[in-house]
C-alpha cells in the first residue's frame, strides 16, 4: 500500500501535466485551417500579389498495396525519382509512420492528374498558395513567401504578421474507442491586405527602362526610383537584373537584393547639393557670385584634387552646372566641418528612411571627431561617405519640395477583409532649407540639363533639372580608387518649378561609357517622359526637334505672365511628342518679331532676350548653342549682340539684367 501510493502521488505530482498531455492528444484530434492571406495592392486597387488554394498530396504508407507499383506511377507526375520515392515509403512503413508529405503545392494541371490516378494510401489537402500575377514586377517591392506562407522578403516580410492572419482550429473530442462525442470550432480570421503607393504602370515604365539601360550599357546592375516629393510617396522602385517571385527558390541571392536601399555607393558629384545649398543657406554665397576653380586644381590639406577640366573663374551656377570639384571645395571649407555634418544629417544621410521594406541600410557617415584634415575636401565632392538610391532621392525631394523632406514611404495603408482601413501611414517630415534656398538651387540644378553635364535629361515638352554623378568604386584587392570600376548615377525632377516627381538612377559598373550625364540621364529622361503625362502633369514647354535629332526646349510660356498662354492641354496630350514638331525652330521673341533657325545650320539670328528672366535667356541660348554671361538680377534690360544680328553657334553673348522700375 506504500508503495501504490507513493505512485499515486508521483503520478498526480510530478508527472500530472505530463499525462494529462498524453491524454488530452488521446482523447482530442485538432485540425488546423489555414487562414487566407492579404492582397497586396498599388495605388489604383490592381492586384500584385494574391493567394489561390492548390493540392498538396501526402501519403499513409500502411494504406499502399504495391509501393513499386505507386512509385512508379506518381514519381514522373511529382517530380520525384521512382527509386528515391519508394525507398521514402519503405522508410516510414518501417518505422510506423502515419503521414509522409509527397509533394507541397502543386500546379492544378499536375495536381488533377495525381488525383485521376486514385492511388490507395495517397492523399490530397488543400493549402493555399500566393501568386504574383505579374510575374517579375515590383519583385524587391512584393517580395515572396515560402511554403509554410511565412514572408521571406519585400512587404510580404515586413509586413507578415498582419498579412497571414490568425490560424483557425477544429478541436474534435473522442472516447476510449475513438468515436466523437463533441467538437469546438474556432474559425480562421484572414489578414489585412496592404495598399501600395507605388502604381503598377509607372512601376512598368521603370523597369523597362533599366532592362533596357542594362542592356545598352553591359552594367552589373541599375536601380531606378520614381517619388512623389510632397508626400514622399515612391511611384516606383525598381531593380536591375530581378527575379520572378513565383519561382524565388530559382533565383540567385544577387538577384534578390534590393539595390536601391541595400547597396551602399560613393554619390560622386550628385552630393555636391549639400554643399552648394548649405553655402547658399548660411549665406556664404550667391548664385550669380564668381568663383575662382583654379584652373581645375586644388590642394586640400596635401591631397590634389583636379577638376574634369580646367575652369578658371566662374558663378556658383556654372560651377554646380559644370560638376566643378574646385568649387564645390571651396563651399564646403566656407560651410566648415561642423555645419557641414550638420546638414548632411539634414538630408536624411547616415540614417535608415524608414521605409516598410526589411533590410535597409543606414549607409556610412562618420563622426566629426572622426574626419581627417582632408575630409571636408573629399566630403563636399561625395567621396568618403556612403549613400542608397533611396537616400538620395528623398534628399533631393526637399529641394523639390521647398526644402522641406518628406520621409520616403510604400505603404499607403492596411485594410481588414472587409475592406475597412485599419491604419495609414502617416510619414513623418523636417525642414531641411528654407523655400527661398531650395527654389534657387532648383533654378541652379536646371543648368545642369540646359548647358551641363545632363543636356541627355532633357524633357519633350517639361522642364526639368538634375544633378550628374560618377564615382570611382573602390578596388577590394588594393584599398584604392579603381581605375575601369565606375558608379554612374543622375537625381533629378520635373519641371522645375513645380516638380511633381523625383527620378534617381543609379547604374553600378557600366561598360564603355561610364559618366552620369552619358549612362544615367537618358534613363531619367526615358521614365519622365513616360511618367509625367501619365500623371497628367500639364507640360511647362515645347521642345522643336531639328532633322538632326537635336532636342530643343523653347522657353517656359506657363511661368511667365507677361508671355503668351501654353497650348490646349488636351491637344498637347492627344498627339505624340513628334508629330507637331517642324524642320526648322521656331523662336517667337517678347516683341513679337519671329525669329528663325535653321536645322543644320551654323548661322543664327540673335533673338530679343529683352524682358526675360536668367532663366529664360540662359534656356534660349543654351537652344541656339550659345554662351551666355549674365549680369545682374532680374529681367533682361540690355543684350550684346542685338536682337535680329548674325551670330554662331559657340558665341558669347553678353546680357544685363536689372528691375525696370
Amino acid at each position: 500500500m506504500v508503495v501504490i501510493c507513493a505512485r499515486l502521488v508521483q503520478l498526480q505530482t510530478s508527472q500530472h501535466e505530463w499525462l494529462t498531455q498524453r491524454a488530452r492528444a488521446q482523447q482530442q484530434d485538432a485540425t488546423v485551417e489555414s487562414p487566407e492571406r492579404g492582397l497586396i495592392l498599388d495605388r489604383t486597387g490592381r492586384e500584385l500579389a494574391r493567394t489561390v488554394d492548390v493540392d498538396s498530396f501526402f501519403a499513409v504508407p500502411q494504406e499502399i498495396e504495391d509501393i513499386d507499383d505507386a512509385s512508379a506511377r506518381l514519381a514522373p507526375l511529382l517530380k520525384l525519382e521512382r527509386a528515391q520515392l519508394a525507398s521514402r515509403l519503405r522508410e516510414a512503413r518501417e518505422r510506423g509512420l502515419k503521414f509522409v508529405w509527397l509533394a507541397r503545392k502543386v500546379e492544378a494541371e499536375r495536381g488533377e492528374a495525381v488525383r485521376a490516378l486514385k492511388v490507395k494510401g495517397i492523399h490530397a489537402r488543400t493549402e493555399p498558395q500566393r501568386r504574383y500575377p505579374n510575374g517579375e514586377l515590383a519583385a524587391h517591392i512584393v517580395g515572396f513567401v515560402g511554403l509554410d506562407d511565412e514572408g521571406l522578403g519585400g512587404v510580404e516580410r515586413f509586413h507578415n504578421t498582419s498579412m497571414k492572419g490568425v490560424e483557425g482550429k477544429i478541436v474534435v473530442e473522442g472516447d476510449g474507442r475513438r468515436k466523437a462525442y463533441a467538437s469546438l470550432e474556432i474559425n480562421p480570421q484572414a489578414g489585412q491586405s496592404v495598399v501600395l503607393t507605388i502604381d503598377e504602370t509607372i512601376q512598368f515604365h521603370a523597369e523597362r527602362a533599366l532592362a533596357l539601360a542594362l542592356q545598352r550599357t553591359r552594367a552589373k546592375s541599375a536601380t531606378a526610383i520614381v517619388l512623389e516629393p510632397r508626400t514622399g510617396e515612391i511611384l516606383a522602385l525598381a531593380n536591375a537584373p530581378t527575379f520572378n517571385p513565383n519561382e524565388a527558390g530559382k533565383a540567385s541571392a544577387a538577384s534578390r537584393t534590393n539595390q536601391a536601399l541595400q547597396n551602399i555607393y560613393e554619390p560622386g558629384s550628385t552630393f555636391k547639393i549639400v554643399a552648394f545649398s548649405a553655402a547658399l543657406e548660411e549665406r556664404l554665397g550667391r548664385p550669380e557670385d564668381k568663383i575662382d576653380c583654379q584652373m581645375g586644381r586644388i590642394t586640400v590639406a596635401g591631397r590634389l584634387v583636379h577638376d574634369h577640366s580646367a575652369f578658371g573663374t566662374l558663378t556658383l551656377t556654372e560651377a554646380l552646372a559644370k560638376s566643378s570639384n574646385v568649387a564645390a571645395i571651396k563651399l564646403g571649407i566656407r560651410v566648415g566641418d561642423e555645419r557641414m555634418y550638420e546638414y548632411i544629417r539634414r538630408y536624411g544621410f547616415g540614417a535608415r528612411t524608414g521605409i516598410e521594406l526589411p533590410g535597409e541600410t543606414p549607409g556610412l557617415l562618420r563622426p566629426v571627431a572622426r574626419w581627417q584634415a582632408s575630409s571636408i575636401g573629399s566630403i563636399a565632392i561625395g567621396q568618403e561617405i556612403g549613400v542608397t538610391p533611396l537616400q538620395m532621392a528623398s534628399a533631393f525631394g526637399a529641394l523639390a519640395n521647398d526644402g522641406v523632406r518628406v520621409a520616403p514611404h510604400l505603404v499607403r495603408e492596411l485594410r481588414a477583409a472587409d475592406g475597412s482601413v485599419v491604419a495609414q501611414t502617416k510619414p513623418e517630415s523636417q525642414r531641411v532649407l528654407s523655400a527661398e534656398t531650395a527654389r534657387t538651387v532648383r533654378g541652379m540644378l536646371e543648368s545642369v540639363t540646359v548647358k551641363g553635364t545632363a543636356k541627355a535629361a532633357q524633357l519633350e515638352g517639361y522642364t526639368a533639372a538634375g544633378k550628374t554623378g560618377t564615382a570611382q568604386k573602390i578596388d577590394t584587392q588594393t584599398r584604392t580608387y579603381s581605375k575601369t570600376k565606375h558608379v554612374a548615377s543622375f537625381v533629378g525632377f520635373a519641371p522645375v518649378e513645380n516638380p511633381s516627381v523625383v527620378i534617381v538612377v543609379v547604374v553600378d559598373e557600366p561598360a564603355g561609357a561610364y559618366h552620369g550625364g552619358d549612362v544615367a540621364a537618358p534613363v531619367f529622361r526615358e521614365i519622365a517622359e513616360q511618367v509625367l503625362p501619365y500623371l497628367n502633369v500639364l507640360p511647362d514647354a515645347e521642345i522643336k526637334s531639328t532633322a538632326t535629332g537635336e532636342r530643343l526646349l523653347a522657353r517656359d510660356a506657363a511661368q511667365e505672365t507677361d508671355e503668351r498662354k501654353t497650348p490646349d492641354t488636351k491637344d498637347a496630350q492627344a498627339s505624340s511628342p513628334h508629330e507637331y514638331l517642324p524642320e526648322v525652330g521656331k523662336q517667337e521673341a517678347s516683341g513679337g518679331e519671329v525669329i528663325y533657325a535653321e536645322a543644320g545650320q551654323r548661322a543664327l539670328l540673335m533673338p530679343n532676350l529683352r524682358g526675360r528672366s536668367v532663366r529664360d535667356a540662359m534656356r534660349i541660348c543654351a537652344q541656339l548653342g550659345l554662351e551666355l554671361e549674365a549680369s545682374g538680377e532680374g529681367r533682361a534690360l540690355r543684350q550684346s549682340p542685338a536682337a535680329g544680328a548674325s551670330v554662331e553657334a559657340g558665341q558669347m553673348i553678353r546680357v544685363e539684367f536689372g528691375r525696370s522700375d
